[in-house]
């Protein structure tokens, strides 16, 4: 298989010296300087989520630009009337000149609340510069992007539920993400050689053999079923990223083990993504996403997915392709009248 992969960063952050200004200004210039270096580690590791969308936002090809908002405002009493968003982001998408501002939350409840002062705080900042608000919230390994607005007053907070934030989502019209289904029958095949049998036990069901083998041949199918030997690294790696069925079959000679794509399933581009780095990175652990916002590309073998998906379904990988839209389109995405 034509996989590739590259070796875990090492390097220390560019941005180091503002790492370890923010963590003195917080603990202080006295710190101990232990704490000091395990604090300046932890701010490495980042704030997760937004890291994590903020790579999401990279990776899926039409963002131009995304940056952090620094959120040091003075004076203190400004607190009380304005919040500063997470991030400001363009995208190539957008009718408008200006660009948006993004709050980013994660919540595993099916519903997102924010009190009334915090939302509050955040539209007066987003009226304050003229920048349309809207909310990224992560729940689960699901990312929705959508319009604060969309956030309705109930007793006493603002609440969006699920359905709603899924309905709205702005993520593909905005950032470029979508839905896509591999289809079945397409799938990855390997043929063991049974080279020789280096021991044998028996059980209540029959026996179990211990063989030395080697792998002599690898293959793809598309999705009807034909041998494929054309299908580029873009499009392998589309196979890590799906939940395939696995098929073992045993002759005297050879033992075929098959990984196919079965009727069920569907999965959106920006869950692929994390699929995509634990292939590339199985013994890291969680991605590292503030690592990958320093690199040229987010990942090895596949340098835009949108490409990779066009390229599946010419190849008969891929059976469909979902290009979903929110139940009301954003004033910044409607061309001027």
């Amino acid at each position: 298989m034509d996989i590739e992969t590259k070796k875990k960063e090492t390097a220390a952050p560019l941005d180091l010296p503002r790492l370890i200004q923010d963590v003195l200004a917080e603990l202080g210039y006295d710190a101990d300087a232990a704490a000091v270096a395990e604090r300046v580690r932890r701010l490495d590791i980042g704030l997760p989520i937004e890291d994590e969308f903020s790579v999401v936002c990279a990776w899926l090809g039409k963002c131009q630009l995304l940056h952090k908002l620094d959120q040091h405002q003075v004076p203190i009493a400004s607190k009380q009337e304005f919040q500063v968003p997470d991030l400001l982001a363009k995208f190539s998408t957008q009718t408008s000149k200006s660009p948006v501002l993004i709050e980013v939350k994660s919540k595993k409840d099916k519903l997102l609340s924010f009190k009334p002062e915090y939302m509050g705080r955040l539209q007066n900042y987003a009226d304050l510069v003229g920048m349309p608000l809207l909310v990224a919230w992560k729940f689960h390994s699901l990312w929705m992007l959508f319009e604060a607005r969309h956030m309705k007053k109930a007793n006493k907070n603002f609440n969006i539920p699920l359905a709603t934030a899924m309905r709205e989502n702005l993520l593909g019209v905005l950032a470029g993400d979508v839905a896509y289904k591999i289809g079945a029958g397409a799938g990855i095949h390997l043929r063991f050689r049974k080279d020789r049998l280096l021991g044998s036990d028996k059980t209540s069901e029959g026996h179990t053999e211990q063989w030395a083998m080697t792998i002599d041949d690898v293959s793809f199918t598309d999705r009807e079923g034909a041998r494929r030997t054309d299908f580029g690294s873009a499009v392998q790696s589309l196979f890590t990223a799906w939940d395939l069925e696995e098929k073992e079959e045993h002759t005297d000679s050879h033992i075929h083990l098959h990984f196919v794509a079965g009727t069920e399933g569907i999965q959106f581009a920006h869950s692929a993504l994390v699929y995509l780095l634990n292939w590339e990175s199985p013994h890291d652990g969680r991605p590292h996403w503030r690592g990958l916002l320093r690199r040229e590309q987010v990942t090895a073998n596949v340098a835009s997915f949108s490409a990779a998906l066009d390229e599946a379904f010419r190849q008969k990988v891929v059976s469909h392709v979902f290009y979903l839209q929110p139940h009301a389109m954003p004033d910044f995405f409607l061309p001027p009248t």
